[in-house]
C-alpha cells in the first residue's frame, strides 16, 4: 500500500543546476585549443625559420670585387677565407671589412649583400706618391706619407722622387719603420704643389725634410741643393730654373741656393771655405 507522507515546508529540495561543472569543462578545451594553436603556430615558427635558414637565395655562393688595381682579386679572397656558404641576413659585415683593411694597400673597403646569395666588395685603393728611404731600404709612401710597401721591382713603373729624411734619429736607433709625421707632413705637402706642375715635378729627383722648416730639393742632372723652405714650392722652384743660368755664370760649382728670403737668393759655392754669396733678383 502507497503511503503519502505530507510535505514537510521547512524542508525544501533544493534545484540547482551543476554551472561550475559545466563551466571548468568550457574553460578546460578552451586552454587546450589554446595550447594547441600555440603549438602549431610554434611548429610553422620553426618550419619557417629552418626554411629561412637553409634557403639558397640566401647562402653566399658568390664574391664581386671592384676597384682594385694593385691588391689582385685572389689575395681579396684570401681574406675573405670562410665567407662563401654562410647566411647572407647572419653576417657581420663589419668583421669582414676589418680583414679586408689589414691589406696595406686597402684605404677603404665597402661591402654589401646582393640577392640571391652574392656579398659585393667595393675597395679604394691608397695611392702611391713617393718613395722614402728609410736606412738602407725604399718604401713606397701614401698621400699621408705613411708607408704602403716595401719598393721592389714589382713597383717599377712608379718614378716618383725619392724622400730622405722621413725617420728620426730615435726610429733609426730602435731600427723600427716609424715615420716622422711633421716631416711627412711636409714631404706631402711639396709633393702635392708639385702635382699642380706635372713639367716641374718630372725634374725633381730628390727631397731631404730632415729639417721641418727647409725642404731641399736636388733636380735632375743638377748638383746644386735647393733650399724652398716650407711653402711656396713651385714659386720658388720656377724661380731657381729662371736664375740658373744667370747663378751658373757668376758660380759654376753651386754647393746650395737658398730660395727662403723672397728676391734676396743666397748661394755657397762648393768650396771647403764658409762663404756664402748672395744674389739679387729672385722671386716669391
Amino acid at each position: 500500500m502507497a503511503v503519502s507522507a505530507p510535505n514537510d515546508k521547512r524542508f525544501r529540495r533544493a534545484r540547482v543546476t551543476p554551472v561550475a561543472k559545466r563551466g571548468r569543462a568550457r574553460k578546460s578545451r578552451r586552454y587546450v585549443g589554446i595550447v594547441v594553436l600555440a603549438a602549431a603556430i610554434l611548429c610553422a615558427a620553426y618550419l619557417a625559420v629552418s626554411a629561412f635558414l637553409t634557403t639558397e637565395a640566401l647562402t653566399i655562393t658568390r664574391v664581386t670585387v671592384s676597384g682594385n688595381t694593385r691588391i689582385s682579386r685572389g689575395e681579396v679572397l684570401s681574406l675573405l677565407d670562410g665567407l662563401s656558404g654562410r647566411h647572407m641576413l647572419l653576417l657581420n659585415l663589419e668583421e669582414w671589412r676589418r680583414r679586408i683593411l689589414n691589406s696595406p694597400w686597402v684605404e677603404d673597403v665597402a661591402i654589401r649583400r646582393v640577392l640571391p646569395g652574392t656579398v659585393d666588395v667595393a675597395i679604394a685603393e691608397r695611392q702611391p706618391v713617393g718613395i722614402g728611404r728609410i736606412g738602407d731600404a725604399l718604401y713606397l709612401l701614401d698621400q699621408r706619407g705613411d708607408i704602403i710597401d716595401e719598393f721592389g721591382p714589382d713597383h717599377a713603373e712608379f718614378d716618383f722622387p725619392i724622400i730622405d729624411g722621413l725617420a728620426t734619429a730615435e726610429t733609426r736607433e730602435a731600427g723600427g719603420l716609424v715615420v716622422d709625421t711633421s716631416r711627412a707632413a711636409l714631404a706631402m705637402r711639396l709633393v702635392a704643389a708639385l702635382h699642380t706642375r706635372p713639367d716641374l715635378a718630372s725634374r725633381v729627383s730628390q727631397i731631404d725634410v730632415s729639417d721641418v722648416r727647409d725642404a731641399v730639393v736636388l733636380l735632375k742632372g743638377d748638383t746644386a741643393l735647393v733650399r724652398v723652405g716650407d711653402g711656396q714650392f713651385v714659386e720658388r722652384l720656377q724661380s731657381y730654373l729662371d736664375l740658373a743660368p744667370a747663378l751658373r755664370r757668376e758660380v759654376p760649382q753651386i754647393d746650395y741656393v737658398d730660395l727662403r728670403f723672397g728676391k734676396r737668393v743666397y748661394v755657397r759655392p762648393q768650396a771647403t771655405g764658409p762663404r756664402v754669396q748672395r744674389v739679387q733678383g729672385g722671386g716669391e
